[in-house]
């Protein structure tokens, strides 16, 4: 009901940043994809369970998290349109997910199994290109985080994080924001007022 071309044109237009598909290739990748609403709150991927799928955000956010020994969520990714969500690593390895993906929002996303996606990659030499890169790349920011995490203030993180994600802050609850900065929520929102005074 959904296979019009229209509905594939943010994830076509964001593969073509990286390679270019033929008609007959774009049939076939369009061919795998499914789509799928999620409602507010619907988790994607939980501990234990291994994720099956790359999940494009069509429209919506979401964050990946997990939960320590003493209760307290740690949020390690914030994903909103145009960005692939879940739990990768497990995805990747195939093996049990240590994330919980939550919507934050109403969302709808693009579902493309495992199991389709390394058949088509190895008859689409460009398909398989674009994910490698897409993965290099998500990992590398993973990297850049984790060394932003040890070397900036929690000001510098909150306003990178807005440049990455312009308006984010009105989309996404103020404590998952604090949680992905590693911050309480009350220093987040004394740090808002404080950015919010200098403009």
């Amino acid at each position: 009901m959904y296979k019009t071309l229209e509905l594939y044109e943010n994830i076509l237009g964001n593969i073509e940043k990286y390679v270019t598909l033929t008609k007959e290739e774009t049939e076939k990748l369009i061919a795998i994809i499914r789509v799928k609403k999620i409602k507010k709150r619907e988790l994607l991927d939980q501990p234990s369970n291994v994720c099956n799928y790359r999940n494009y955000i069509q429209k919506g956010a979401f964050r990946s998290y997990f939960i320590d020994n003493e209760g307290k969520e740690h949020t390690v990714q914030i994903a909103v349109e145009d960005h692939f969500t879940s739990d990768f690593y497990s995805y990747i390895t195939q093996t049990p997910a240590t994330l919980f993906v939550e919507a934050l929002e109403d969302s709808i996303i693009l579902q493309m199994s495992y199991n389709d996606i390394e058949g088509l990659c190895k008859e689409i030499h460009a398909l398989s290109e674009y994910f490698r890169i897409t993965t290099e790349r998500a990992f590398a920011f993973s990297r850049k985080r984790a060394l932003s995490n040890l070397s900036m203030t929690a000001e510098e993180r909150f306003l990178e994080l807005e440049k990455r994600y312009p308006n984010i802050v009105y989309r996404v609850p103020q404590k998952v924001i604090a949680s992905y900065l590693g911050i309480t929520p009350e220093f987040m929102s004394k740090l808002r007022k404080k950015l919010s005074s200098k403009t």
